[in-house]
C-alpha cells in the first residue's frame, strides 16, 4: 500500500513514470559498485552514477558523467556512446546569469546515489546540490522492447534561481558517427500543412544549436555572457513534434518527449571532442516554486535505421503512450 497509494496524488503519472524522491515508500537497494547493467530483449544498458570506474565494464569512465556509460544492441554490441563519457547525462544547472562554470556542472560534482530497483529498472538520486539546493532523482527503466523511458523528478529546496525559471540540460556524447546532424519533424511550409522533415546542422559549438517548438514563444532572460553558448544559441528552425533522431553507425537513436514538458533540442558538432557530436535536450520550469515537485518524461529508442518512415512507423506506439496526437 505504501508503494502505490501516493499516486492518488499525482494521477497523471503512470506508475512506471515515479521515483523515490516522489515515492520513498518504494524499495530498493544501493550495490556495491557504482554502475548496473539492464538487460531487455535486444538492448543492453550500463548506468552509472557521477564517479570515475576503471574496471572490466567500464574502462577508463570519467568522473562527473552520470547516465547511461553504455548502450548496445544485438546486432550492434559496441557502445552507442563516447566510451569513456556517457549519455542520457545530467550536466547542466542554471538561472541564466553567469556563473562559474563549476556552479553550472554542479549535478557532475555533487555525489549521487545509485539505486536498484527491479530487474528493468534504476535510479540515480542526488540530494540537494550544494549551491542551487536542487534535489533529484532519474530512474531509467527498460521497457519490454528495449527503449528506456527516462523518468526526471527534481525539487528546488531554496529559492536560488535569479532569473526565476530553472534551466536543466542532458547530453548524449556519440561516439564517431557517420553523420554528426540529427533529424526532427518540422518548418511546415505553410500553416496548416504536414512538417518536412530538417536535418540539423550546426556549424560549430553553440551555433544554431537549440531548436525551438513551432508554439515555444517563452523567453528566458539571460546575462550576455552566461558562459555555455549551447542554451541560447537558437536556430532558425522549428519542430512540430518532440522528437528527434541521429544516425550512426547503420542504427539510429532516437529522443522522443511528451509535448507538455516543453523540450528544447540541442546539438553540438564536437560536444565530446572531434567527431563526437552531442545530442541533447533541455528543460526549463519557468515561474518555479520551492519544495514543489516537477517531473518530466521521455524515451530513447536503440534499433536500426532504414528509413525516416521506418523509424515513424516503430516509434509510434511511444510516440503516442507520451502524448503525442
Amino acid at each position: 500500500m505504501l508503494r502505490f497509494l501516493p499516486l492518488l496524488l499525482f494521477p497523471g503519472l503512470l506508475p512506471a513514470q515515479v521515483t523515490t524522491l516522489s515515492h520513498p515508500g518504494i524499495p530498493y537497494r544501493v550495490p556495491d559498485q557504482p554502475w548496473h547493467r539492464l538487460h531487455r530483449a535486444d538492448i543492453s544498458i550500463v548506468v552509472v552514477n557521477n564517479e570515475a570506474v576503471d574496471d572490466d565494464t567500464l574502462p577508463g569512465h570519467r568522473a562527473g558523467y552520470s547516465g547511461v556509460a553504455r548502450l548496445s544492441h544485438r546486432l550492434r554490441p559496441e557502445t552507442l556512446f563516447l566510451p569513456s563519457v556517457s549519455g542520457l547525462n545530467f550536466e547542466f544547472i542554471h538561472d541564466g546569469k553567469a556563473h562559474d562554470t563549476s556552479l553550472l556542472f554542479e549535478p557532475r560534482r555533487a555525489p549521487m546515489e545509485l539505486r536498484v530497483i527491479d530487474a528493468h529498472t534504476v535510479e540515480l538520486y542526488q540530494a540537494p546540490t550544494p549551491f542551487w539546493g536542487l534535489e533529484s532523482a532519474h530512474r531509467y527503466h527498460l521497457l519490454p522492447d528495449g527503449t528506456i523511458e527516462l523518468t526526471i523528478q527534481c525539487i528546488p529546496r531554496r529559492p536560488t534561481f535569479r532569473n526565476g525559471y530553472i534551466g536543466l540540460f542532458w547530453a548524449s556524447y556519440i561516439h564517431q558517427p557517420e553523420s554528426l546532424d540529427i533529424h526532427f519533424p518540422g518548418n511546415p511550409e505553410s500553416p496548416g500543412a504536414p512538417p518536412q522533415w530538417v536535418r540539423g546542422v550546426t556549424p560549430e559549438h553553440g551555433v544554431h544549436a537549440t531548436h525551438l517548438a513551432l508554439d515555444d514563444h517563452r523567453e528566458f532572460p539571460h546575462d550576455p555572457n552566461f558562459p555555455v553558448k549551447l542554451m541560447f544559441g537558437l536556430s532558425p528552425h522549428r519542430f512540430a513534434e518532440p522528437w528527434y533522431y541521429g544516425i550512426s553507425h547503420g542504427m539510429a537513436f532516437v529522443q522522443i518527449f511528451r509535448p507538455q514538458d516543453q523540450v528544447r533540442l540541442t546539438q553540438s558538432p564536437t560536444g565530446g571532442g572531434r567527431g563526437n557530436p552531442a545530442w541533447d535536450f533541455q528543460f526549463l520550469i519557468s515561474n518555479y516554486q520551492v519544495d514543489r515537485l516537477y517531473t518530466f518524461v521521455m524515451r530513447a529508442a536503440y534499433l536500426p535505421f532504414v528509413s525516416s518512415a521506418q523509424l515513424q512507423a516503430d516509434t509510434l506506439p511511444h510516440r503516442r503512450a507520451l502524448g503525442h496526437p
